[in-house]
């Protein structure tokens, strides 16, 4: 069991979380949620020892061991990626150094005899013999093929670190595992193998994850990371959302029914308090008056941008045809003789080879050409485009984000786009940040700005969920599924699948 006391984290003047009391006990799984900057990573950090709480304690039994996932992709660059796996079990791999040093030592004695054999045994206990086999099955399980597995990690990309971290993580049946989205760069089938990897995990298993999917099949608590402060929930991640939801509605219809019966008694009061004959029942009243409490509604570091993309026109019924396009990139033939009909309001998931839906979406809105076959839109059609790279719309822009978004808007005034763009949580002085120094969710939801400028009826969407945090990809959910258009997307969110596709095309 791992127990957090009285935990506090102050950052100069700021409270980041102020007297936690936690308790993670073993065969559950914690998805810890929140908006960014709440503090979620912090509170992992934490829990790992990696840093110091202001005030408080974090309890883990006696001999019980946590593996944390690493987020320094260069750590362990001059290490094997089957070494890199085993040194999950620092102590199993301590031992096994140690033993290697012992057996090549020229003037081997008793004394190293005795040594040895005391490291074989708890070599043993620890099941070393089965190590290096455990480390190349989870290495596999997360699509790290065998012929890699004694590359060196500096010659990895960053995507196969990522997993080999991973299964560094989950190397050697830890007590406790700590996870920091664990499914960012991990394809379908592998996210499947961890999901279920973590759900018959006997242990405790604290996870932060924007994957709603993920933490509705994992997680059987939610800690919410808000109001500074952390507070667990039984149930998982949808489980959670409505409830909380369902308390703030009834907190506010039970104040409002407050503020009205509130109004009433001052009404009573003030009309009848100089009456002698009703001066008892004014007095009564106000008696009630002083006992009725309205329940605080605290802000919440939560925040939902929004979302909405409204077309200007209806499309006719012709929406898009597509004949035998085939497309070939540096001799490799991403897809040949791919044929579409599109049909109006049709919303179709894209999945599967990832290279080939870009080019897809790519020549579908003028950018690339293909080697054969062609397509064509109906004439009401009007499109917007989410690329999956958006670089080059920020790349070396000196313009503040108001004025980069000005270039899109047919309303140029400022009242019109800074009020745009504070739905969209860039408020007061935020407008007036440089566009080139962003974070990859800022840029996003400028992206959105952006399309929601000119009102397409015919979106295109690569990948619109990354880098994002879970309230952004609730608020584009909702945008989506409201959308009276056409859509052709392709994302890693299989909730954002679920809840908006009508129509699923692997390629």
């Amino acid at each position: 069991m791992l127990i957090v006391e009285n935990l506090s984290l102050h950052f100069g003047g700021r409270k980041l979380f102020d007297g936690i009391n936690l308790k993670f006990s073993p065969g559950h799984c914690y998805g810890v949620i929140g908006a960014n900057g709440a503090g979620k990573s912090t509170f992992l950090k934490i829990l790992s020892g990696e840093l110091e709480p202001s005030s408080g304690e974090v309890f883990l039994e006696k001999d019980r061991r946590m593996s944390v996932l690493k987020q320094d992709h260069y750590i362990y660059d001059e290490f094997n990626v089957i070494d890199t796996v085993m040194m999950g079990n620092s102590r199993l791999y301590e031992i096994m150094k140690e033993k290697d040093a012992l057996y090549q030592k020229p003037d081997f004695d008793d004394a190293d005899g005795l040594k040895a054999a005391e490291l074989e045994a708890e070599f043993s206990a620890l099941n070393g013999w089965e190590a290096e086999s455990e480390a190349a099955k989870l290495l596999q399980s997360l699509s790290i093929t065998e012929d890699k597995h004694f590359f060196m990690m500096s010659d990895l990309d960053g995507r196969d670190k990522v997993r080999v971290y991973l299964a560094q993580a989950l190397f050697g049946n830890p007590d406790v595992l700590v996870l920091d989205e664990p499914t960012n760069d991990l394809d379908i089938k592998s996210i499947t193998w961890l999901e279920e990897f973590l759900i018959n995990y006997e242990g405790v298993v604290i996870v932060v994850s924007h994957d709603r999917h993920f933490l509705n099949n994992v997680c059987s608590y939610i800690a919410d990371v808000d109001f500074g402060s952390i507070k667990l929930y039984t149930g998982n991640y949808d489980f959670w959302y409505q409830s909380s939801q369902l308390m703030l509605a009834l907190t506010r219809d039970q104040n409002r029914k407050k503020e009205e019966r509130i109004q009433e008694l001052q009404n009573f009061i003030q009309r009848f308090s100089a009456n002698a004959s009703k001066s008892r029942q004014a007095t009564s009243r106000k008696k009630l008056l002083d006992k009725i409490v309205l329940e605080d509604i605290q802000p919440s570091n939560r925040r939902y941008p929004f979302i909405h993309f409204k077309p200007e026109r209806e499309a006719g019924n012709d929406i898009l045809m597509i004949e035998n396009l085939s497309k070939v990139v540096s001799g490799i033939e991403l897809f040949k003789d791919f044929s579409l009909i599109v049909e109006k309001g049709e919303k179709i998931a894209f999945t599967g080879n990832e290279h080939a839906i870009s080019a897809l979406f790519q020549i579908l809105v003028g950018e690339e050409q293909p080697d054969s076959g062609n397509y064509k839109y109906g004439i009401t059609i009007t499109k917007e485009y989410f690329p999956k790279d958006n670089t080059p719309f920020f790349e070396n822009c000196n313009l503040s984000i108001a004025d980069w978004l000005r270039r899109y808007s047919k309303d140029d005034s400022e009242n019109y786009i800074r009020s745009f763009l504070g739905k969209m949580l860039f408020s007061g002085e935020e407008a007036l940040k440089s566009a080139s120094v962003l974070s990859g969710g800022e840029k996003v939801r400028c992206m959105f700005s952006k399309m929601m400028m000119t009102p397409a009826n015919f979106l295109i969407l690569d990948q619109p969920t990354n880098h994002l945090d879970l309230e952004t990809i609730t608020a584009l959910s909702n945008a989506l599924s409201d959308f009276s258009g056409n859509i052709l997307f392709t994302t890693h969110d299989r909730e954002l699948i679920q809840t908006v596709a009508d129509r699923v095309i692997e390629m």
